[in-house]
């Protein structure tokens, strides 16, 4: 399916439909800019008004080309494009570039217009990328299917906007600042081809070294998630997002809904996919050349070598205020310091060797610095001296940086005086700016891109114990509430679905006069606290409707006339059943647990500090389902309650992975149930004790029937469904299931069972080394495009994987690859067969066209095995065979 784009981008011939000799017109600045580009291909102008355009023959139409063309460039007006389309269809075009406007943005004609475009599109199975682009470059081949008024240096970085004047000026600052493209894409209304498409392409380009991205809107993002999810961990995606919506925030109920706005929620699911989004424009370019320059760093601690205090001084400011550390050098790195500088250095981080310090000596310090660990990075300041030549300085800097696994930043101040050190640090692959600041912006966003892609494939641990939710319980609950009108869920029926999800809840009692709520506390035991209960009532303290810590019986009949009286003035028409009556929770700590459904990403989920001033203070963290322990845990770290509720002074901390495992669980309540619109569970209060929601609210409404189970979600959650029993021949049973993170120790203990012989037939002579990066590629899968099958069974009491079987495919689910491997001590037992068996099975009902695998041809088991799953195996080279199996024609 790859193939399907690679005419957009390496087409061997270009039609341009609506070509002009008239020098204002979209079509005379596409043709202008093709031939200046210098494409090599065929270049052909469609436009029945002319003959010839620019010294090339011109056609009526392109059924009257003579060449076969493969990608047609058109800017006519809208409403000759549907015809256009079908003539491009019939003459075997399969990639459209549609620059012209009038379609999504010209109301409902155009809308109209669009999906008549769409379906004679699909008829003919062509992709369209556009309509209302700039167009698109590939300056390696002197491509400039665009109306910009210049072209794109060549390059490595693929440029990706949905904005055509961006990218307008995008090219001139670029051209300016010497930074080249391998493509440059003008994306548009994105109606077929979106950034998925282009994701899954750039990534396998090995022309491309990392993939920027400006972006307006965002549609299917569960695609766009598992593309960016499949190649961060190989090619850099940097997202710089504009725009953010509060119109859901002002409509919501809870308040998780009002404070997890849009643009929150794009934060969280860029750390997800573990891209890194940034906030400038310049930004996106000067972090794509640092990563590429650079090794990541492993942390936000940050040393200085500098010329010139007062600068460093400033840039120390700005890093501790931008969130960084400045490093704290070890004592044997001030003593080699203390030796190497004159007696008035620093004496500290920055290291300010004075204005009078050589080449040399800049050099030297970089390399102690550089060689204390706890130094992450160094970003070396110069400011030009009559004593020192910048570019000398540069020199050192660059030899010094070819010998570490740290990154180096360099900052040399001023203009013409540093310009030839500049070219001497970018050339020796040292990123170099006008000013430190933007030194520390780009040290600290790397940064923050390595965290991102060490969350995405941390191993999690784990969960604490079996977890069986009573779904059938929570599903009368809400379709009882849905069948009465009830879009608010009260706190009987939210004690309900927390029971069956085995989250902790108070238990209260309803209590419709003075007289029945004394009785409840007499039961309960005081102290006692009054809730107003109401299902027109969201936030119960708004109305006055809540009131804590009640000792004696005639307050409780005073509370609770006071708390009617209130609730009745602020919601004269509301439905006030009286109040609910709980014992009092005396726990330290009072949190806010909730969850939104986000127009984008489906449902999200919210974790911070709770209580009635949530709103206030805002620390929050939002993480998109489903979650592991390892997620849970660094939502939780993420906000600022978290230092308290790990232990502070001389208080005790809370068990946070009992808090890890409450997330989880309230991930797959979300999960289970699309109906769910917004929840809160505020407070949940908790001490080193344990933990209790002692208020909870749900917004539900009705949803169409899935198709699928989970389609409301963007990250496929594990899929249960494929667990099952095999017994092997000599009866002993093996459970089959889809592989999960959790496993990667079990997987790394699979290598222990087989032999020298069976890794080199599954890894093609290549004996792996066995550690986290390389087992996170075969645990950490994406569900959606890729799916492993283990067997595990128990070996000395140990639970043990002794096989796998998998199939690997692309975004489009046409082909994916399959492999397996099955333990020695466990092969010839039928196990190997029913793997294959069963993943066959499995690719075919997610809808893959055909498997495909290369093997040994000295592998005879896996020949035999293929031949009688039906694979057609043919010979590929001297050393592998190639088998094939066509899934949906069986």
């Amino acid at each position: 399916m790859k193939a399907q784009l690679e005419p957009f981008f390496r087409p061997a011939s270009i039609a341009v439909i609506g070509a002009s000799e008239n020098p204002i017109s979209l079509g005379h600045a596409v043709m202008s800019n093709m031939k200046e580009a210098g494409y090599k291909g065929d270049l052909i102008p469609i436009n029945p008004k002319y003959r010839e355009v620019m010294g090339l023959k011109c056609y009526k139409s392109v059924l009257d080309s003579p060449v076969q063309i493969e990608l047609a460039v058109i800017q006519i007006p809208a409403k000759l494009v549907p015809g256009i389309v079908d003539e491009c269809g019939k003459a075997g075009v399969k990639a459209l570039l549609i620059l012209s406007a009038g379609f999504k943005e010209a109301g409902e004609k155009g809308h109209a217009l669009l999906e008549e475009v769409l379906t004679i599109a699909r008829q003919y199975d062509i992709r369209i990328l556009g309509p209302n682009c700039l167009g698109i470059m590939n300056p390696a081949i002197g491509m400039n299917a665009t109306f910009a008024s210049r072209g794109a240096l060549p390059g490595r970085i693929a440029f990706i906007s949905q904005s055509g004047a961006l990218c307008a000026s995008i090219l001139d600052w670029a051209t300016e600042q010497n930074v080249g493209f391998s493509y440059f894409v003008s994306i548009g209304s994105m109606t077929d081809v979106g950034f998925h498409d282009l994701i899954e392409y750039m990534s396998t380009d090995p022309q491309t070294s990392s993939i920027l991205i400006y972006m307006e809107s965002l549609t299917d993002a569960r695609k766009f998630m598992s593309a960016a999810r499949a190649y961060a961990r190989t090619k850099p995606i940097l997202v710089l997002k504009s725009g953010s919506s509060e119109e859901g925030a002002k409509a919501a109920l809870s308040h998780t809904g009002s404070l997890a706005g849009n643009d929150l929620v794009f934060d969280a699911a860029f750390k997800r996919a573990g891209m890194l989004r940034v906030e400038k424009m310049a930004d996106l370019f000067y972090c794509a050349q640092a990563l590429a320059m650079q090794p990541r760093p492993t942390g936000p601690r940050l040393a200085i070598v500098t010329n010139a205090g007062g600068p460093a001084v400033l840039t120390t400011d700005y890093l501790i205020r931008k969130g960084g550390k400045i490093a704290a050098l070890s004592p044997g790195t001030m003593k080699n310091l203390n030796e190497l500088l004159s007696a008035n250095w620093s004496h500290n981080n920055p290291v300010d060797i004075l204005g009078d310090g050589t080449a040399d000596q800049f050099g030297r310090s970089l390399r102690l610095c550089l060689d204390d660990p706890g130094v992450d990075a160094v970003l070396v300041i110069f400011v030009p001296q009559a004593i020192t030549p910048p570019d000398t300085v540069a020199w050192a800097v660059v030899r010094e940086s070819q010998h570490t696994d740290k990154p180096v930043f360099a900052s040399w101040m001023g203009e013409a005086d540093v310009t030839k050190a500049w070219d001497i640090l970018e050339e020796g692959s040292v990123p170099a700016y006008r000013f430190p600041e933007s030194a520390v912006d780009v040290f600290l966003l790397m940064n923050d891109y390595a965290r991102n892609l060490e969350i995405l494939y941390e191993t999690p641990d784990e969960i604490p114990e079996a977890f069986t939710p009573d779904r059938a319980k929570v599903r009368t609950v809400i379709d009882r509430a849905l069948d009465e009108g009830r879009s608010q869920l009260g706190r009987e029926a939210m004690t309900e679905i927390l029971d069956a999800y085995e989250i902790p809840v108070t238990r209260v009692v309803h209590a419709s006069t003075a007289e029945k709520a004394v009785a409840a506390a007499e039961t309960l035991g005081y102290p006692v606290a009054l809730k107003i209960d109401s299902p027109d009532v969201s936030h119960k303290t708004d109305v006055g409707g809540v009131v804590l810590d009640i000792h004696h019986p005639d307050v409780v009949k005073v509370t609770f006339d006071r708390i009617m009286a209130s609730a009745k003035q602020a919601l004269p028409e509301g439905r006030l059943l009286g109040v609910t009556v709980e014992a009092m929770a005396t726990k330290r700590y009072e949190l806010m647990i909730g969850a939104k459904q986000d127009p984008v990403f489906g449902p999200v989920i919210v974790f911070g500090m709770g209580g009635v001033a949530v709103e206030v203070f805002k620390d929050l963290q939002m993480a998109l389902p489903p979650l592991n322990m390892s997620l849970a845990r660094h939502l939780v770290q993420g906000t600022k309650i978290f230092k308290l509720l790990a232990g502070y002074r001389n208080m005790p901390g809370v068990d946070l992975d009992a808090i890890y495992f409450l997330l989880i669980r309230f991930a797959y309540l979300v999960m289970d149930f699309p109906e769910i619109q917004e929840m809160d569970l505020n407070p949940f209060a908790v001490d080193e004790h344990g933990g209790v929601v002692l208020d909870a609210r749900m917004m539900i409404s009705r949803v169409a029937a899935p198709t699928r189970p989970y389609e409301h979600l963007v990250i496929s959650p594990y899929p249960s469904q494929y667990c099952k029993i095999f017994t092997l021949k000599d009866g002993g049973e093996v459970k089959l299931r889809p592989i999960k993170p959790e496993d990667e120790p079990l997987e790394a203990r699979l290598f222990d069972y087989l032999s020298k012989e069976t890794i080199y037939f599954r890894f093609f002579g290549y004996i792996p080394e066995v550690d986290h990066e390389f087992l996170s590629r075969f645990t950490q899968i994406d569900y959606d495009r890729e799916m492993a099958i283990v067997a595990e069974t128990e070996v000395n009491g140990q639970r043990t994987i002794i096989g796998v079987v998998r199939v690997v495919g692309d975004n489009w689910n046409d082909g994916a690859e399959f492999a397996i491997v099955v333990a020695d001590a466990w092969q010839h037992q039928g196990l190997g067969s029913a793997m294959a068996d069963y993943i066959i099975q499995i690719a075919r009902e997610r809808g893959f066209n055909r498997l495909y695998a290369s093997f040994l041809r000295s592998n005879t088991a896996m020949d035999r095995l293929f031949r009688a799953k039906g694979f057609q195996v043919r010979t590929d080279d001297a050393q592998t065979n190639y088998g094939e199996l066509l899934l949906q024609a069986t």
